[in-house]
């Protein structure tokens, strides 16, 4: 048996400013060929999930490529073709069937349906050849997604700890398929809401209730998809898809309980805003650390700029002590740390280097003085429980030390969601008074067990939980919340 399976990921903010050229892909780490199954085997990520099925079952595994880079604007045409072609090259060299690890919501130049084209293109090659697809809860679901696909399925977790298990249970489908154990029946449909991405966390209703309708569905699989509001394209949104073994009724009646659930709980998916300057004073009454300050508006996780210094100001405005920061993207003030070197003292014009039109706002630095205490690679393994096993890259790293505030500055984008953004630099976050982290709900992966408090700080940037922030053009309309007397 000859199993072709691949990654091809990214999460498109069409808000973000931040280009996304085939060398985004290789900061984050792209690999091809026999590289895939060495670096991915002993993870517990999807492709982990997937290898362990295919060796189990004896097969020979063809992985031309896996490629995923931290979410930013649209892909560029170049990349997208690069990763898809190499896909579609080898299904064109003969496959019994295709393991394919997405995300569901990737904007590429050339296209709004990242997922939905490479898919169909695949299906024009191997009309017959069982596919099987695992995309993350944030997918904006699509008719050509579901059309081109023999079992579809989603993250369950947010942040996304069960990679793993999600892609063991499509893959399980799969390989019934294979034995004519199964015959997968799909069925998927949306509701006309942009759920904010804020309030998806599967911990907290809404999320926690649909995931438990999903789990009791009685199907082969159900997955509900909070969609990814940041994207403008026709298809973004709430979505659900189900699995059966050949019965159409079940699945659609599965289908439609989550759907119900989620239009009925449509204010529960609204953000509600606090000014920023309320919040940093709460936070100064909290005595006992770390307290965990969210700059989820510059969420890098989800196209943030990672160089927003709104939040950061105000927390020095206020005086806040015994503060790491992790963390600010900021290369040129790195190459000037590493210039000045270990132990001196430099003044600094911090982040604020990106422009957003989106949000009609220029870049705003901010003048910071401290010492440069730590100078790394920035390479590191992550040991918690997402992307457990993989090795990251912040790029080159320094941390400046203001006395206060010990603020970790890096050259590649990366989302805070492991202790080793801090450990990896000699910060020990579990003895800090406050942690300030870009991120909004995966954060939690690493920072929720140790925290005693956690705050959202709404400042601004292009993740803005605020969704009447942004102009949307594209989106289908109505939709809720923008258009908030739509009925689906």
């Amino acid at each position: 048996m000859r199993i072709v399976m691949a990654m091809m990921k990214h999460e498109t903010n069409t808000f973000s400013p931040v280009p996304t050229p085939w060398s985004r892909f290789e900061e984050w780490g792209a690999h091809r060929g026999p590289d895939v199954v060495e670096v991915y085997e002993k993870t517990n990520m999807t492709l982990g999930a997937y290898i362990r099925l295919a060796r189990a079952a004896g097969a020979e595994i063809v992985s031309p490529i896996a490629a995923e880079a931290m979410p930013s604007g649209p892909v560029a045409a170049e990349a997208y073709d690069l990763m898809s072609d190499a896909i579609l090259d080898a299904v064109a060299g003969g496959t019994d069937a295709i393991m394919l690890d997405l995300h569901g919501a990737m904007v590429a130049e050339t296209t709004d349906d990242g997922e939905g084209t490479l898919l169909a293109r695949i299906r024009q090659i191997a009309p017959t050849t069982p596919i099987c697809v695992t995309c993350d809860l944030h997918c904006n679901l699509t008719e050509a997604m579901v059309a081109n696909c023999d079992a579809l399925i989603g993250y369950k977790t947010y942040p996304h700890v069960d990679m793993f298990e999600v892609g063991t249970r499509v893959g399980e489908i799969l390989f019934a398929m294979l034995r004519g154990e199964c015959r997968p029946v799909m069925s998927w449909g949306q509701v006309p809401m942009l759920s904010q991405t804020l309030r998806q966390g599967t911990d907290d209703e809404p999320f926690a209730g649909l995931i438990a309708t999903a789990r009791a569905g009685e199907v082969l699989a159900a997955t509900v998809f909070g969609g990814f509001a940041l994207a403008d394209i026709a298809h973004a949104g709430a979505s659900a898809v189900t699995i059966t073994d050949g019965n159409a009724h079940a699945a659609e009646t599965v289908r439609d309980r989550l759907l119900e659930q989620l239009w009925q709980a449509r204010e529960e998916h609204v953000y509600r805003h606090r000014p920023l300057v309320e919040s940093v004073a709460q936070a100064k009454e909290i005595e006992d650390g770390p307290v965990l300050l969210l700059d989820h508006a510059d969420n890098v996780g989800s196209g943030g700029t990672q160089d927003v210094m709104m939040v950061l100001a105000e927390v020095i405005r206020q005086g806040l002590a015994d503060v790491a920061v992790g963390a600010i993207r900021d290369p040129a003030a790195v190459q000037a740390m590493a210039a000045a070197g270990i132990g001196r003292t430099v003044t600094l014009e911090l982040g604020g280097r990106t422009r957003m039109p989106a949000l009609g706002l220029e870049g705003r630095p901010l003048t910071v003085t401290g010492k440069v205490k730590v100078l790394t690679d920035g390479e590191w393994i992550v040991r918690g429980p997402m992307y457990n096993g993989l090795k990251v890259s912040l790029g080159p790293t320094a941390v400046l030390d203001t006395g206060a505030i010990e603020i970790v500055i890096v050259s590649h984008h990366h989302e805070p969601w492991d202790l080793g953004i801090f450990t990896s630099v000699g910060i020990d976050p579990r003895h800090k008074r406050y942690l300030l982290l870009k991120s909004r709900i995966h954060y939690r992966a690493g920072f929720a067990p140790i925290a005693k408090a956690t705050l959202t700080l709404d400042g601004e940037g292009v993740t803005t939980s605020d969704n009447t922030q942004l102009d949307y053009k594209n989106v289908r309309r109505p939709i809720f919340p923008l258009d908030r007397r739509n009925e689906p």
